[in-house]
């Protein structure tokens, strides 16, 4: 059934059910009325009366005893017509008077006839207009679902159209295209992420099959061991690639919470990631203990050193301690630096400031997006502080372990 028939046999069985108790309390409280009525003149002439009798009236009197008050019942004329009795005391007798109910029957059933017929033409009258006032509301809804069916994901730039009513179907339309502009946004994102993707993993395998080819063409001056050492590097930063790749993957996809989050010592995962790399300075960093994934923690401090390795010239200074709360690492490099303009873009996948050395130096410009996804996943973040010194320093910030943290 559509909305717009449910509505219309909603309001009419509503309708009725409502008429349909307003008329039997009519019909009761009409015969009631007219009961009372016939009940109060029989009783004036049972005042009146002494010895009267007619053809819809009749007066008798019986004993005394028989009553104390004056009466009313239901009773039967002598031609077994329905009747109102009301006796009277009067003196050591009793004055009973009969009168006929047919002139009460004949108003209750003239009323009762009429509202079997009223009852159900005013409810088909009202459903015939619910049924067109509900076309009418749902007009500016059924336009929108035709124009939301010629949507597709090859035309997420058309919009739905908003009627100036200011109501729910105004603000249900606003709704929709909010909805569609993320859409829009996160498939021009997605289309861009697999562009970027296949530029990045296109060239370190036009680098492997160029050393190839060449060794194959020239095989006399083919040098096996340094192709070995060449492939074997640009298979690595393959590598490294695709599982940045899956990670973004999974992360869109919402299957990178954590799990089975616990205290982690921030201090010794910054101490093993700081080893072996160069120009890294780790005297500034104290114990801190904060809750999360050890793994997922490893990755985000190891991209961000790698960013800061890449970059700096002769130090990298890594802090850690703990200050409002929380845990503040930072990581600081004396390099070039990172101009304004850019201090949020390389935070984006495949963001890069010089994107033709990016390649060249072992960047693929998703370390940092990482890095912060990893960071927000953990209820902190990583911001890039500018504080007037030469290079770049980069901030995270992580909530501190505490006993209800874990698990």
């Amino acid at each position: 059934m559509s909305l717009r028939l449910r509505v219309t046999a909603a309001a009419a069985l509503a309708v009725l059910a409502v008429l349909t108790a307003a008329g039997t309390a009519l019909v009761l409280a009409q015969r009631a009325t007219l009961t009372d009525q016939l009940d109060e003149s029989l009783a004036d002439r049972a005042s009146a009366a002494v010895e009267l009798t007619t053809e819809d009236v009749t007066v008798r009197l019986r004993p005394r005893d028989e009553v104390s008050a004056t009466s009313a019942t239901d009773g039967t004329l002598p031609d077994g017509r329905p009747a109102r009795v009301v006796a009277r005391p009067a003196g050591d007798a009793t004055v009973v008077v009969t009168g006929s109910l047919e002139d009460v029957e004949d108003s209750v059933r003239a009323l009762r006839n009429g509202l079997l017929l009223a009852v159900p033409v005013t409810t088909a009258v009202l459903a015939g207009l619910v049924w067109l006032l509900a076309g009418r509301v749902l007009r500016p809804v059924d336009r929108l679902r035709a124009e939301v069916d010629r949507i597709s994901d090859q035309r997420l730039d058309r919009r739905v159209p908003e009627p100036a009513t200011g109501d729910e179907i105004a603000r249900l339309a606003r709704t929709m295209n909010a909805m569609l502009d993320r859409l829009s946004d996160a498939a021009e994102r997605q289309r861009s992420f697999v562009a970027d993707a296949a530029h990045e993993l296109r060239t370190p395998l036009a680098r492997i099959r160029t050393q190839l080819e060449v060794d194959r063409a020239h095989p006399g001056t083919a040098e096996p061991a340094a192709t070995s050492a060449s492939v074997l590097a640009e298979t690595e930063r393959l590598q490294r690639l695709v599982d940045d790749l899956l990670l973004l993957a999974r992360s869109d996809a919402g299957a990178g919470a954590l799990r089975g989050a616990g205290p982690v010592d921030l201090d010794e995962v910054v101490a093993e990631q700081a080893r072996g790399r160069p120009l890294v300075d780790c005297g500034a960093v104290l114990p801190v203990q904060v809750a999360g994934d050890r793994t997922q923690l490893e990755r985000a401090v190891a991209n961000v050193l790698d960013n800061a390795v890449r970059h700096a010239r002769t130090r990298v200074t890594v802090a850690l301690a703990e200050a409002d709360a929380a845990a503040v690492l930072t990581v600081a490099d004396d390099g070039p630096g990172i101009p304004a303009a850019a201090r949020e873009s390389i935070f984006e996948r495949f963001g890069r400031i010089d994107p033709a050395r990016a390649v060249d130096d072992g960047g693929a410009g998703l370390g940092l997006s990482i890095a912060r996804d990893i960071a927000v996943r953990h209820g902190g973040r990583l911001v890039l502080d500018d504080d007037g010194t030469p290079g770049a320093r980069f901030v995270f910030t992580f909530p501190l372990h505490t006993d209800g943290s874990a698990g």
